[in-house]
């Protein structure tokens, strides 16, 4: 999910999906821990050399949240506001952390759940790709098994929709069908923000 002027969002996010493709193919056969961090940081600091060498780029960068399968464990490199979500069962699970001040602020205790909707910095992310040349990435494993369906997502989506309502999607609609449920359903309350979303489904052997 980009940020910055001029189309500097577009640009960041662009880069760092090419930058972390290519790292990936290059090295698969690294610890996937070290394939995230290292692709991850690569495209940090190409974002920033590209800003710091572009007054028109000046300030841009993204959020990043990337998976990879090794073996029976996927792995998740995050920086920024995008979460994953793992359906297991009939269960929901909120694998990854904001980066954001409206979580601080929540974990701190300073701010109530029912007044969310009205702070008024809750676009304000506390990390990103790009703004510095190097970024601490947080790595999540988890054990995978048949049925299993991860969610990755953008705040266009999981800002709009309840951890609830995408549970009950993507169990009953499946990875597919609920993950397009889901997108009209942000789109139809307001879809004030860029919706990017991916779902994955663990099969059988």
């Amino acid at each position: 999910d980009g940020m910055g002027g001029h189309r500097a969002g577009e640009v960041a996010s662009q880069l760092a999906v090419e930058v972390i493709q290519k790292y990936c193919r290059e090295n698969r056969d690294a610890a996937a821990r070290d394939i995230l961090d290292r692709g991850i940081n690569l495209s940090c600091k190409e974002i920033y050399e590209r800003a710091r060498d572009n007054s028109e780029l000046a300030g841009m960068g993204t959020t990043v949240l990337a998976m990879l399968f090794q073996g029976e464990d996927a792995y998740i490199g995050q920086v920024g506001d995008s979460r994953a979500y793992l359906v297991s069962g009939e269960s929901i699970w909120q694998l990854t952390e904001d980066h954001s001040l409206l979580n601080e602020e929540l974990r701190a205790g300073r701010l109530a759940a029912g007044q969310v909707a009205q702070y008024q910095f809750k676009n304000v992310i506390t990390r990103s790709v790009g703004y510095e040349s190097q970024v601490t990435v947080d790595i999540y494993r988890r054990k995978i098994q048949a049925g299993d369906v991860f969610l990755l997502c953008t705040d266009g989506l999981s800002g709009l929709v309840e951890i609830g309502e995408i549970c009950r999607e993507l169990c009953v609609s499946g990875a597919d069908g609920g993950l397009k449920n889901l997108v009209q359903l942000a789109i139809a309350r307001g879809g004030d923000d860029n919706i990017t979303a991916l779902s994955c489904e663990v099969c059988p052997d």
